[in-house]
């Protein structure tokens, strides 16, 4: 059976490292949307709650609930306001506050630059004092840095930005708000902490995607997917394998099936650029729904132990590496 091995001893050390940029456990929100990156929402929840981690972002009210009994609040980014003594929800748009139920207790997202989600600046004064008169609990105000893990200007004129906004919202009257825009890749990159809150997401389970230039602060994959052997057989020279027949035997060999696929959340790939397992052993021919083959013999093999080696090689992210994978994998949680 395939199985997604999690890294106790690893999560906890890429906590201790970020901890160390903000200065406390209390300023860490750990970002576990999307079944926490792939790793499994409520062991994550559960393995974060036990580091000391006390707040938590989700996507949706769904995954608010699941993981409830292990933190104090949790920002729900992807659903209406409504009052939950857990439950603190993003507001997005004019909308939005008009669906919040009163006294129901909201942040209040600001567009800096990203252009994605939040309110435009210049809806902000009207934003507050509709947040006013509906009664709602501003609780927070935060934004999004499109290219905190890039090289350029726009981390530090989003900044700027957020700094007027964070004026203009003490302005119009509102105190005990939070204030937060930093995600992983600010959090990383920079310098001193003088935020409420750091939002980690991709840094908690192992990665850093700043480029080399930056300082690089030494994170540990937690994830590590491994595929049992499902049947093996001898080929010979001239043989075919798999849908296609893409892979041609140079020689006699044996070969295996293993028990991961697309249908799990592998990605397909290119059989005629196979990927090549952290054992050396490249994929033959065409990935399957349910299965892959490779010349081995082993009961169990690796598929990787490190999600942006593994994206490299797929011409993609470690995000989408992780979050493909099906919830229906097992994930067991090891202590080193």
């Amino acid at each position: 059976m395939a199985k997604i091995i999690i890294n106790k001893a690893n999560f906890f050390h890429n906590l201790n490292q970020i901890v160390l940029k903000t200065g406390s456990k209390e300023k860490v929100a750990i970002v576990l949307k999307d079944n926490a990156y792939g790793h499994g929402l409520t062991q994550m929840a559960k393995l974060a709650s036990e580091f000391g981690i006390m707040q938590a972002v989700v996507r949706n009210q769904t995954e608010a609930d699941a993981i409830r009994s292990y933190f104090s609040d949790i920002l729900v980014l992807g659903a209406d306001g409504i009052v939950d003594s857990h439950c603190i929800y993003a507001i997005n748009s004019l909308d939005a506050i008009a669906k919040a139920q009163p006294s129901a207790r909201v942040e209040l997202k600001v567009d800096t630059g990203m252009h994605r989600n939040g309110i435009g600046m210049d809806e902000l004064l009207l934003a507050l004092d509709q947040i006013k008169k509906r009664g709602l609990h501003l609780v927070g105000v935060m934004t999004h840095f499109r290219s905190a893990d890039e090289m350029g200007s726009a981390l530090f004129w989003q900044q700027k930005a957020f700094e007027k906004v964070k004026r203009m919202v003490k302005e119009a009257g509102f105190s005990d708000v939070r204030f937060h825009s930093r995600n992983s890749a600010a959090t990383l990159r920079m310098g001193e902490f003088d935020e409420d809150l750091a939002r980690i997401g991709i840094a908690a389970y192992g990665y850093n995607e700043l480029p080399v230039p930056f300082d690089r602060v030494a994170l540990k994959p937690v994830m590590k997917l491994m595929a049992s052997r499902v049947a093996t057989r001898r080929l010979k020279k001239g043989m075919r394998v798999g849908y296609g027949g893409d892979f041609i035997v140079s020689e006699s060999m044996v070969v295996s099936t293993y028990d991961v696929g697309y249908g799990d959340g592998w990605c397909r790939g290119d059989s005629a650029n196979p990927y090549m397992t952290p054992e050396g052993l490249p994929i033959l021919g065409r990935v399957s729904m349910d299965l892959i083959s490779l010349a081995s013999e082993a009961d169990e093999v690796c598929i990787f132990d490190d999600a942006q080696t593994a994206a490299r090689q797929l011409g993609t992210i470690s995000y989408e590496v992780t979050t493909a994978l099906s919830p229906s994998i097992p994930r067991i949680i090891v202590e080193v």
